[in-house]
């Protein structure tokens, strides 16, 4: 859960994502049909926003959706927008849809993650690389985090580990300093203290040295033998209204060279 800092007022939470968003209080007024004059007297507390103010500022500052219901109790409004739990009946064609997507994707791996990477739904993909973990990992909640870096998770059988952990710390990294989620930063914390083992020789060579041309990092992990290649994309839900689906995650991967099409289409249904 996220801690709300409400003894912080909302000028001060406002100058700090006006600041991480690299505007002036000049550019954010007219993005906001306001005045400089206006946002600085907000910012440095002489001025009270409306909630209508509070929820256009965060709008034009793209604020995350968990974020705005802190912005509005800073400034005496109730929050805004609700967090749902996912079995909520309320959730369900969402939940439907979820699980046409992901099994409309196979045998290719796919999942899905919320804001501290706790896995809520994943495909046989999925399900094929992580067969031969151990059960503590494997245990719900399920982290993705926690599976792929663990030293008794994927991180073996990771051939370009020190890149794809970058870029997974990284990643965090980046959420950590938009959200304050005290889960997040338990996760980070793990999974950053995880030893990372040397590469011995003979070990498959790095992204650069592949064979194909990649589009962007690969993960490269083995299975059964072979060293599959995959691109992940991450999408998230356009517009939304609740906490519980705005940090929502769907991750997909997608084969970065024909070797892993022809073999993953070769295990069949």
């Amino acid at each position: 859960m996220t801690t709300v800092a409400v003894d912080k007022g909302v000028g001060a939470l406002l100058r700090g994502w006006r600041e991480r968003r690299r505007l002036s209080q000049l550019e954010l007024a007219l993005r906001a049909g306001s005045s400089a004059r206006h946002i600085s007297f907000v910012e440095t507390g002489r001025s009270r926003p409306s909630e209508e103010m509070v929820l256009r500022l965060a709008e034009h500052l793209d604020v995350p959706v968990r974020e705005r219901n802190s912005l509005l109790l800073a400034a005496g409004y109730a929050p805004q927008y609700a967090e749902t739990p996912l079995d909520d009946p309320a959730l369900g064609a969402l939940r439907e849809g979820i699980e046409q997507l992901l099994a409309g994707y196979e045998p290719y791996p796919a999942l899905v993650v919320d804001g501290s990477y706790t896995v809520v739904a994943a495909n046989r993909g999925i399900t094929m690389l992580l067969d031969g973990l151990p059960e503590h990992l494997l245990t719900p909640p399920l982290n993705a985090m926690r599976i792929t870096l663990h030293p008794e998770g994927l991180a073996p059988r990771i051939r370009n580990l020190r890149e794809w952990r970058g870029h997974l710390l990284a990643q965090m990294e980046r959420q950590i300093a938009l959200v304050r989620s005290e889960a997040l930063r338990a996760v980070y914390d793990e999974v950053a203290g995880y030893p990372v083992a040397e590469r011995e020789a003979g070990d498959a060579p790095g992204p650069e040295a592949a064979p194909y041309p990649y589009f962007a990092l690969p993960l490269q992990v083995e299975h059964d033998g072979h060293v599959l290649s995959f691109v992940s994309s991450i999408s998230t839900f356009n517009t939304p209204m609740d906490v519980t689906v705005a940090e929502l995650a769907i991750e997909t991967f997608l084969p970065a060279d024909p070797a892993t099409v022809k073999y993953l289409q070769s295990l069949g249904p």
